[in-house]
């Protein structure tokens, strides 16, 4: 069952500011995770994220694209079967979740 993706207004700006090679890297890997977006532990694709020194993901997923050096950060809302992209990005992991922290306390998530 693929769960139903979308995306903050941000993300998709992100998305769209995106060379060609690395949209279909996106693409793939969402697509994939989309399948099972659920955290590893339970069985399912995404990593889950926390407390980091500053900065609090906790109940967030991310998907990694080491060699690319993408990052996409999402929430899962298991009630209506999505995953909320927040952020996708080819940023410095730092710059990555400080940025996420930053979408999820705006639109209050």
């Amino acid at each position: 069952m693929n769960w139903k993706v979308t995306y903050l207004p941000e993300a998709l700006e992100d998305f769209r500011k995106l060379d060609g090679s690395q949209k279909l890297l996106v693409r793939k890997a969402i697509d994939k995770v989309s399948q099972n977006p659920l955290p590893e532990n339970e069985g399912g694709h995404g990593k889950p994220l926390g407390y980091h020194q500053t900065l609090n993901l906790s109940g967030f997923l991310k998907i990694k694209l080491r060699g690319a050096g993408l990052r996409i950060v999402y929430q899962l809302i298991r009630q209506d079967g999505a995953m909320l992209l927040v952020i996708t990005g080819a940023r410095e992991d730092d710059e990555v979740y400080e940025l996420a922290e930053s979408r999820i306390k705006k639109h209050n998530l």
